[in-house]
């Protein structure tokens, strides 16, 4: 349901969809996170956090907190690949408070997992984008009609410059392609 705003509804139904895909996504690339900072544990906290959420618990502060620290784990991340694997398990987190605002910027948190995780597997591959467009396909397939609906109440990605930006709009072209 949509108000006079353009601002809508979600359900905690929905949102458990939403930080079930990122999850999954921050899921794939959260080792290399710990393999480059072993004694960090930030950024499982925060998936840990998500997959709680997104199997049935309560939202709570516990994704909050976990996603701030994920996130200032990646910012003191040394290598790109280990600051997007840290990004992606702190926007898992950060899904549970999705906000049913008709703003672009909001798309972030529904896509940014999938587009970090691609964009750490082109750094993986030396920097190859066949790779990640290969990552971007996996996530549409991953992606469920919950999902995709719920991306189309919201205004496109937003258009960035950054390699993470380009795959997240390519994803988000994609899946309101499929819809």
């Amino acid at each position: 349901m949509t108000n006079a705003s353009g601002d809508f509804e979600l359900t905690m139904d929905e949102l458990r969809v939403v930080a079930r895909f990122a999850a999954e996504s921050a899921q794939d690339v959260l080792p290399v996170y710990e393999d480059a900072n072993p004694g960090d544990s930030r950024p499982r906290a925060a998936l840990d956090a998500a997959w709680e959420f997104a199997n049935g618990a309560r939202r709570t502060k516990a994704q909050r907190v976990t996603s701030l620290d994920a996130h200032r784990a990646a910012k003191e991340a040394a290598t790109e690949a280990a600051c997007l694997a840290a990004r992606a398990a702190g926007d898992a987190a950060a899904a549970a408070y999705l906000h049913p605002l008709a703003k672009a910027t909001q798309v972030g948190h529904i896509l940014r997992a999938a587009a970090c995780a691609a964009r750490v597997a082109e750094l993986k591959a030396g920097d190859d984008p066949a790779v990640g467009l290969q990552q971007i396909e996996l996530a549409e397939r991953r992606a469920t009609p919950v999902l995709v609906d719920v991306l189309g109440r919201y205004p496109l990605a937003p258009v960035g410059k950054s390699r993470v930006a380009q795959l997240m709009s390519l994803l988000d072209a994609s899946l309101r392609a499929a819809r």
